[in-house]
């Protein structure tokens, strides 16, 4: 492993390393928001809104490239970051996002000899007494922690009847980093918070923040260790989902010791028909398995890649089936709350009746939309959605033919990407688990279709939400009686308001176009004065090089001023 790039990223040493750390991503950050500030804002008020849009999807690509790069290179939360950007699709464009999603978090492992120091700080012993072994090579690196594979000792096999055990451990320093990072971070939505290109779109230090929030919960192992045991609860009894013991005695918050679970990954279908084992069933399982953890249970594994699920084989009587399907890594879970389910009951009321409109408002009252939103595009977006598709069921839906949903969706993805609109973290992490579910599945069968597994639990959802679109219906039609009994009243009063002559009638209309004319004429002669400047200092720079540099450097201020002037 190069030692240079240990220090830089992976193994700090002091806090020089964590202030050049710190540095760098601002540097990056600031460099990138330098260059999208100038041909975004500055280029098109100078009239070459052009040159912008000409270069838009290259300059986004570059981006993209760079801080695969750099992500790597730092790793910490850098590559954490890049795997949370390449999700958000609501916020960044699909250049940036198709470069980011082969962001893998796989860095080079840490000397055992570190790992060794921090685990036995952890759980007060050595590992020689804690484990009867450990393999030092590791099962997996990654950039907050490595596992490695060990065998408990007599005591703790007698008390959890368990043998064989991963034992995983944070990097040595990842707290420091971690906590850089997230400074960094702030600090970079701090700036993007101040530019209204970005902040008119998204809450950046809210983004900031829920990337924080899942972060830190993703390195405490006490925490992943209780989801653990949450999610294996859920599924008790179900023969279907098997989970990992957690050894509670040598856990702790740096240090998880669970049961090793290890056997045939799930994407690994020559592995399968070789223990006899249908791939096409799996797939089917599966899916059932994590629509099971959305509607029914409402708490879900939102990392389910290939890597954290095992096909795991089992002794049953002929004609019944002889494996299950094994969960680990619960350090990113979702929950599917009360709130959320008011929401989507509030867009399913909405879906239902066709009310394009009424779509958007419910998008709004979840958190989907933020409150500066002009929606007109989005409800005429949701119109074409019904006319389209609003009449189908899921039979219907799976055979329209994939190139009508594909350019709806680059259409729809426009029109997204123009607005202030981001998913609230339960969202991401559905889609996400989603998304990551039907690429499984796909994998395994390749005629598997999402909409067979769903339909039964959209048609659950339906039935259990039925009362409630009732109850909801009921109450729009007493509130448009309301209206319809307080109508003549305020007819009266308007008539009455009009006689006396106490109607007031404003228009600030005139005014505002007043007040712009204004402040064009003012923008105009700071960029005269700019150019007068600029060009005179240039001219005499070569007779008097002091004097022609302050003339230019002084043509600044009346260019900031034409460019960035309020226009409201």
């Amino acid at each position: 492993m190069p030692s240079v790039r240990q220090d830089r990223g992976h193994s700090p040493s002091g806090a020089g390393n964590t202030r050049a750390r710190y540095r760098r991503i601002l540097r990056f950050a600031g460099w990138n928001l330098a260059v999208t500030w100038w041909y975004e804002l500055v280029l098109p008020r100078i009239g070459l809104r052009r040159v912008a849009d000409r270069t838009r999807t290259r300059r986004m690509q570059r981006f993209a490239r760079r801080f695969h790069v750099l992500a790597v290179d730092l790793g910490g939360l850098m590559i954490k970051v890049g795997q949370f950007m390449s999700s958000r699709l609501d916020v960044l464009p699909p250049e940036i996002t198709a470069e980011l999603e082969g962001l893998q978090d796989e860095v080079p492992p840490v000397p055992f000899p570190a790992i060794r120091t921090l685990a036995e700080a952890e759980l007060g012993v050595r590992l020689e007494l804690a484990f009867q072994s450990i393999d030092e090579t590791p099962v997996a690196a990654a950039s907050l922690g490595q596992a490695h594979r060990a065998t408990l000792g007599a005591l703790d096999t007698a008390d959890t009847g368990l043998t064989g055990a991963v034992i995983k451990v944070q990097r040595p320093g990842i707290d420091e980093i971690v906590d850089v990072d997230l400074a960094a971070l702030r600090k970079v939505g701090g700036w993007l918070s101040h530019v209204r290109l970005v902040s008119d779109r998204v809450d950046a230090p809210a983004l900031v923040e829920e990337f924080a929030v899942t972060s830190l919960e993703e390195i405490d192992y006490l925490h992943e260790a209780m989801n653990a045991e949450r999610f294996a609860a859920d599924f008790a009894g179900d023969d279907r989902v098997a989970v990992p013991a957690v050894v509670w005695e040598r856990t702790t918050r740096r240090v998880l010791t669970l049961e090793d679970v290890t056997a045939i990954k799930i994407n690994d279908t020559d592995a399968l028909r070789a223990a006899g084992i249908d791939p096409g069933d799996v797939a089917s399982v599966f899916a059932t398995v994590m629509f099971d953890q959305l509607f029914t249970h409402g708490f879900f594994h939102a990392d389910p890649h290939p890597g954290n699920i095992f096909v795991t084989p089992i002794d049953a009587p002929p004609g019944q089936r002889s494996w299950k399907l094994t969960f680990i890594d619960f350090g990113m879970m979702g929950e599917v709350s009360s709130s959320t389910r008011a929401g989507l009951r509030k867009l399913l009321i909405a879906a239902a009746s066709r009310d394009g409109k009424g779509l958007v408002d419910a998008m709004g009252s979840v958190g989907v939309l933020l409150p500066t939103a002009e929606t007109a595009e989005l409800e005429r977006a949701m119109v074409q959605l019904f006319a389209r598709f609003g009449g189908m069921g899921f039979a219907e839906l799976r055979d329209v033919d994939p190139r009508e949903f594909r350019d709806f969706a680059i259409e729809f993805g426009d029109v997204v990407r123009s607005l202030p609109f981001q998913l609230p973290e339960n969202f991401l992490l559905v889609i996400r688990a989603m998304s990551l579910t039907s690429g499984v599945c796909s994998s395994l069968d390749p005629k598997f279709n999402l909409w067979d597994s769903i339909e039964p639990y959209a048609t659950q959802l339906l039935r259990d939400e039925g009362g409630n679109v009732v109850k909801d219906a009921a109450q729009q039609v007493l509130d448009v009686a309301g209206l319809a009994l307080r109508l003549p009243r305020r007819l009266d009063d308007l008539i009455t308001r009009f006689h006396d002559g106490t109607v007031s009638v404003q228009s600030s209309a005139l005014d505002r176009r007043v007040a712009r004319l204004e402040r064009i004429a003012q923008r105009a002669v700071s960029a005269i004065l700019f150019a007068g400047l600029l060009v005179g200092g240039a001219l005499v720079r070569d007779a008097d090089a002091v004097f022609g540099t302050v003339l230019m450097a002084v043509s600044a201020v009346p260019l900031l001023h034409a460019l960035f002037a309020p226009r409201r």
